[in-house]
């Protein structure tokens, strides 16, 4: 199977797992030792990033304003992840897109504290993780569709809009999204 990184898994109604009922995942890596991936579409409410800053001891600079904290997924949810965009550099970082990276430098946090970070970040606690096979079943059974990521969907969508947008910007309409199944 063809690597999924940089692309999204967009729950279908066929999805078994409720956890990830009408989420959007990233996909960050996919390859022989299996997948790993983000939710962008499932904001923590009661954590601000502010209050992660604050209890990290990093400065703040109180004109900034920060967007919400992420519930990445069900693995790991005590790591933090930034998935940001190619604009900012850093060296301990992995490139999932020409446009995107993830990390989980605390410099970023220091930087973005001053307003020095990355443009367009989310960031992120725990992750999605498939052992090897797990995710080509997964996708057997029509539980995600797989379409190509969107920066604009990840970065500029409202969170609430995520799941639907990511598949109208491939003409389909994922809330009515039944039996059909595949890639686009």
């Amino acid at each position: 199977m063809e690597s999924l990184q940089g692309n999204f898994l967009i729950s279908t109604s066929q999805m078994p797992d409720p956890r990830f009922r009408e989420r959007v995942v990233y996909m960050c890596a996919h390859n022989e030792d299996g997948a790993m991936g983000v939710i962008v579409n499932h904001p923590i409410t009661d954590i601000s990033l502010s209050d992660v800053l604050l209890s990290a001891n990093i400065e703040v600079d109180e004109e900034i304003s920060f967007p919400p904290v992420y519930l990445g997924g069900p693995v790991e949810m005590e790591s933090a992840f930034i998935l940001y965009t190619s604009d900012y550099d850093t060296q301990n970082s992995m490139k999932v897109s020409e446009t995107v990276s993830l990390s989980s430098d605390p410099k970023i946090l220091k930087d973005i504290a001053v307003g020095r970070g990355p443009q367009h970040y989310l960031f992120l606690l725990g992750y999605a993780g498939w052992s090897p096979g797990q995710l080509e079943n997964e996708l057997g059974v029509n539980g995600w569709l797989t379409l190509p990521a969107e920066d604009d969907v990840l970065f500029h969508t409202p969170d609430e809009l995520k799941w639907k947008k990511a598949a109208e910007k491939y003409g389909i309409d994922i809330s009515t999204f039944g039996d059909v199944i595949g890639s686009a």
